[in-house]
């Protein structure tokens, strides 16, 4: 039996925990029973003292992560039956042993129910990233239950948790082996292409993983195009799009480093040579360079312009303002593949967005398919916010 310590809400604020939706809002809190420490477990009640969930305490608007909605012991037992259920999930994608893909999202936050935990593997290392105080304190039950449902397969565990822990927390994060070790880098396979991925020097966990299915759509149209890919990182579609039969590929990047793994990249897929070139540029930068009707195929990805609702408008004004000048310059009859992996950018917004950079273009678009995240990357029914990926794939007349 947990002894933790109760938080107990505003008569009428459980109406969301009751609809299981995962997070306890500051402002939903009437009391506490004592003084509570970020990332210790925490349990909820109603105002009238009937429990509701468990979880992981935090500072900030959100307060509590829940891991469950029962009385139940979070214990050993609990991770690793939780990390199981995930990997079960995965050997039903086909994820799991496949010999053309060897990178995969084990573990995806909400759609996982382990609100603030990310694990990513790679070949026989798993990449460990907590977005939660809670989750850093569970390093050791979170090895543990990796271990088990893995066993000899998992070679190395690597935590990148220093820049993805809130920024006001209290807890000092290293990143590093936390089993087994290693340069901090694998080529990997996905689609049967050649990726190297740096873990410990690269963004994210180093890969771009929610892109596979639509990395996969890129090839199915890339063929005779000559390709624009912006916000390339390390050229992930550019790969897919010389596979697809593009006549040629142009890779843009502001980072350098980028630039250098898609170079190599390039070379580990075609060893004797491809129609590609690199770019290390700003892509704003880039696309005024760019002739009218040069490409008949442009790939915009760009990071998050929205880390937050505070900064809303502008992200939307910078999607729109990108859209617009991608649109003023594709070829008659290209295909634009657009995305956004902003959270606080919904999927309205961000339509709503490229319809006004159509208008703005002047172009007459027609949206052929709407892109989300892959079923590695699963949303929680009942926490629609997981859904952070959104993309469209236009023809522009």
């Amino acid at each position: 039996m947990m002894n933790n310590k109760k938080i107990f809400l505003k008569s009428g604020k459980q109406e969301s925990l009751l609809r299981h939706h995962p997070w306890v809002f500051s402002g939903a809190i009437a009391r506490v029973s004592a003084q509570i420490q970020e990332g210790e477990i925490v349990d909820v009640f109603t105002s009238s003292g009937e429990f509701i969930a468990r979880g992981h305490s935090q500072v900030g608007s959100i307060a509590v992560r829940v891991l469950s909605f029962e009385q139940e012991t979070i214990d050993q037992q609990w991770w690793n039956g939780r990390i199981g259920s995930a990997l079960e999930v995965r050997r039903a994608l086909g994820l799991v042993d496949n010999p053309t893909t060897t990178c995969y999202r084990l573990i995806h936050g909400e759609g996982d129910n382990l609100p603030g935990l990310v694990v990513d593997i790679y070949g026989s290392t798993a990449v460990v990233q907590c977005h939660s105080v809670g989750m850093y304190l569970s390093l050791e039950n979170i090895v543990e239950a990796l271990k088990a449902n893995y066993g000899e397969q998992l070679k190395a565990i690597y935590n990148k948790s220093s820049q993805t822990l809130p920024f006001k927390a209290d807890v000092e994060a290293e990143d590093g082996y936390l089993m087994g070790h290693g340069e901090g880098e694998e080529v990997v396979l996905e689609g049967g292409h050649k990726f190297a991925v740096n873990w410990a020097k690269g963004q994210k966990t180093g890969f771009f993983i929610d892109q596979r299915a639509n990395r996969d759509l890129v090839a199915t149209y890339a063929k005779g195009r000559k390709l624009l890919n912006t916000f390339c990182y390390t050229g992930g579609f550019s790969i897919y799009g010389l596979a697809g039969g593009a006549r040629e590929v142009v890779s843009v990047d502001s980072s350098a480093v980028a630039i250098e793994l898609v170079d190599r990249n390039v070379e580990l897929n075609f060893p004797e040579g491809a129609s590609h070139k690199s770019v290390a540029m700003d892509t704003f930068d880039f696309l005024r360079t760019v002739e009218d009707g040069e490409y008949d195929m442009m790939i915009l990805d760009p990071p998050a312009f929205a880390k937050h609702h505070k900064v809303l408008g502008n992200a939307l004004q910078g999607y729109k303002r990108l859209n617009a000048r991608a649109m003023e310059k594709i070829a008659k009859g290209g295909i634009l593949f657009t995305f956004s992996c902003s959270q606080a950018v919904s999927k309205e917004q961000f339509r709503l967005a490229v319809f006004s950079a159509a208008a703005i273009a002047g172009r007459k678009v027609r949206i052929l398919h709407q892109l989300t995240q892959p079923t590695d990357h699963p949303i929680n029914i009942y926490h629609p916010e997981g859904e952070y990926l959104k993309g469209l794939v236009l023809y522009v007349e």
